[in-house]
């Protein structure tokens, strides 16, 4: 598997794999694509990150229904981790609906609503996108 920078040209296989998935689309632009994966089969899976200073939202990973349980979503999440690190990010956060015990498997924690930095909390997907009993979680980098 080969985990390389994500590019304008992925947008549509995100955006596809995120709708299957029943993942927010909505506001996803090429800026928001981090890392994508790739498989023998193609493109197995997409991870974004959302930049606010030292801090950054995690969204959008997804990995394709024939690669799952394969470790590539554990990989797309470590290689966000360096390139997050690398950027002056000092804390990740996210939202999930479902994947909380995925996420602490990975060191996250979760978190209560009123600690959420004031720029995650203007995200769209924080404010717009996510439900409110969307789980929130974050990882000091």
């Amino acid at each position: 598997m080969l985990i390389r920078d994500a590019t304008a040209g992925d947008l549509p296989f995100a955006v596809e794999l995120l709708g299957a998935a029943a993942l927010p689309t909505s506001d996803l632009n090429p800026d928001h694509l981090a890392l994508v994966a790739e498989g023998g089969v193609g493109l197995a899976g997409v991870i974004g990150l959302e930049r606010f200073g030292d801090v950054a939202l995690l969204r959008s990973l997804v990995v394709s229904p024939p690669a799952r349980g394969a470790g590539v979503g554990r990989a797309l999440v470590q290689a966000l981790e360096a390139l997050a690190r690398e950027h002056g990010v000092r804390e990740l956060w996210l939202l999930t609906i479902d994947a909380d015990a995925f996420f602490c498997g990975l060191g996250f924690v979760v978190r209560d609503r009123a600690s959420t930095p004031r720029a995650i909390r203007g995200s769209t997907e924080f404010s717009c996108l996510c439900p409110a009993d969307a789980v929130l979680m974050s990882k000091q980098l």
